[in-house]
């Protein structure tokens, strides 16, 4: 999985901008939207959940989910920043959790032994 995320990561992007520039999306501009929804999603995919995936994830998805609704239905950055922070917040305790477990060291397993 790892390997195919920065080529379909493109092509998603790369599609999503073609559509924009074609103006077959309406008023928003969904290249920042859905790249940031699609890489909130594609983190927690490709790391899995740990400590800061699950933070960093749900953050990047929350800012594309209120950049659209700031764009299409005029939320103010007066209530977006608030929410954005309430919803940090709430993610910073849930990575405090012990059942969330920490971020994996680059070449190890899940139960980190070496991987050969």
């Amino acid at each position: 999985m790892k390997h195919t995320f920065m080529p379909i990561a493109l092509i998603v992007v790369g599609m999503a901008w073609l559509l924009d520039e074609a103006q077959l999306f309406p008023e928003v501009s969904w290249l920042w939207v859905f790249s940031l929804v699609a890489g909130g999603v594609a983190l927690l995919l490709v790391d899995g959940i740990n400590k800061s995936s699950v933070v960093t994830g749900p953050m990047l998805i929350g800012t594309g989910i209120t950049t659209f609704m700031r764009q299409k239905y005029g939320l103010g950055l007066q209530i977006q920043l608030p929410l954005l922070m309430v919803l940090l917040g709430g993610l910073l305790l849930l990575a405090r959790s012990p059942s969330i477990p920490e971020q994996r060291e680059p070449g190890r397993s899940k139960d980190g032994e070496p991987l050969q």
